[in-house]
């Protein structure tokens, strides 16, 4: 944890790398019933692995030729879709296929579009990967890491540097911004890891919730 004097939970949302159910070669389709966990009820996990599994009839697979890709929202769409061209070109290669960058606009807008059928890989934010599993079909199968090996993100918290907030507990009374419900550093961690350092969001302090990280 990292308590900066210069507030609001949540920086740097690590992102999974998750591909759609039909990348993976299937369209969502309703299905009687089976076991599926906590998975919406157009898919089955008849094997247990928390994720959607293919339909047994195969003629409900799709093959699109065109892969579509977003990343997490961010202030900036343009930077990001160069930055993400390396691995665009990469998973153009190795699929033969032509793949496009889509910009989203919010979490929940990458969700129903993978959901809907018209987003099939994405890099999700911590936070909304479980609803894309749940909900979209989505299956994760990378996590962003370093040359090195290492991956994560930290959970920072700021204040104005002329406030009377120096510890996390001086937060007790205060409101503060979380980023959005669904977002892991910026609402889910807090309230996880801050009842562990004397102050319960919500409780304790009263939350607002800025939109994004940008917004915040």
């Amino acid at each position: 944890m990292n308590l900066s004097r210069k507030v609001f939970p949540g920086i740097l949302p690590s992102v999974t790398l998750t591909a759609s159910a039909l990348l993976a070669g299937f369209s969502a389709q309703a299905f009687g019933d089976c076991e599926r966990g906590s998975l919406d009820a157009k898919y089955c996990d008849e094997n247990g692995d928390m994720v959607a599994d293919l339909p047994a009839d195969e003629s409900e697979w799709v093959n699109p030729d065109t892969l579509i890709f977003a990343y997490t929202p961010v202030e900036d769409p343009a930077i990001y879709s160069d930055i993400w061209q390396p691995f665009i070109d990469h998973l153009s290669e190795v699929t033969g296929k032509d793949v496009r960058f889509f910009a989203v606009q919010s979490n929940a807008a990458q969700v129903e579009a993978m959901r809907s059928g018209r987003l099939h890989v994405a890099g999700f934010s911590t936070g909304p990967t479980p609803f894309a599993v749940n909900l979209a079909g989505a299956v994760p199968f990378a996590l962003m890491g370093s040359d090195s090996g290492q991956f994560g993100y930290s959970l920072q918290v700021y204040t104005h540097v002329d406030s009377d907030i120096h510890e996390i507990t001086d937060l007790k009374g205060k409101r503060v911004a979380h980023t959005s419900p669904t977002s892991n550093s910026g609402n889910q961690a807090p309230r996880a890891l801050f009842p562990e350092m004397g102050v319960v969001p919500g409780d304790d302090y009263e939350i607002t919730f800025s939109g994004s990280h940008d917004q915040s």
